[in-house]
């Protein structure tokens, strides 16, 4: 099964990022939109993962929970990976928060006591709104880019677990549906 760790949002903060994205969508309708209901924070993206290793990564994110208090992120902005001429992913970011890199931090590090590949890159913490199509037009991108100048959006989300989450994939022309298998909660304590 394929897993992965997340941070899920509130159903009305994950609308009003959609409502927030509508000119987004409206500039650039071919790109591969993510529904509502799978918007998340990943912390860390686990792969393919056989069933005899969600008991201790289950056993492993409530230790991490219970070291963390639960705290607000604040999400905010829009942007591209790797920037809006180029495109790949389309995001709406997260603002730099000391509590989330600490979480992050020791998630990597359990997740890697457990035989799972530390991620190379540095955690940009975002929630992927759009996946750009292979051929999706230049000018499209163009529109989008400047669609993006004028969202406004300033949203605050609690924090309160660590959500193990398997990926359901759809065929070809679905998209997966996403299941949490297990949340940790943060300590309320």
């Amino acid at each position: 099964m394929r897993l992965f760790l997340a941070i899920n949002l509130d159903p009305t903060v994950r609308r009003a990022i959609v409502e927030a994205a509508a000119p987004l969508r409206a500039a650039a309708p071919s790109l591969g939109w993510v529904d509502d209901s799978r918007l998340h924070l990943t912390l860390k993206f686990l792969g393919d993962t056989t069933d005899d290793r969600v008991p201790p990564l289950c056993q492993a994110m409530n230790d991490v929970a219970g070291r963390h208090r639960p705290f607000a992120m604040h999400i905010r902005e829009t942007g591209a990976f790797p920037n809006f001429r180029r495109a790949r992913v389309v995001w709406m970011g997260i603002e730099r928060e000391p509590r989330l890199e600490l979480l992050h931090h020791d998630v990597e590090l359990a997740t890697e006591a457990l035989g799972f590949e530390v991620e190379g890159r540095a955690f940009r913490p975002h929630l992927t709104l759009a996946r750009v199509r292979e051929r999706t037009a230049l000018e499209e991108l163009r529109q989008l880019a400047r669609a993006s100048r004028t969202v406004r959006f300033e949203e605050e989300s609690a924090v309160g677990s660590i959500d193990l989450m398997r990926s359901n994939r759809g065929s070809n022309s679905t998209a997966p549906r996403y299941e949490c298998l297990h949340a940790a909660p943060l300590r309320h304590n």
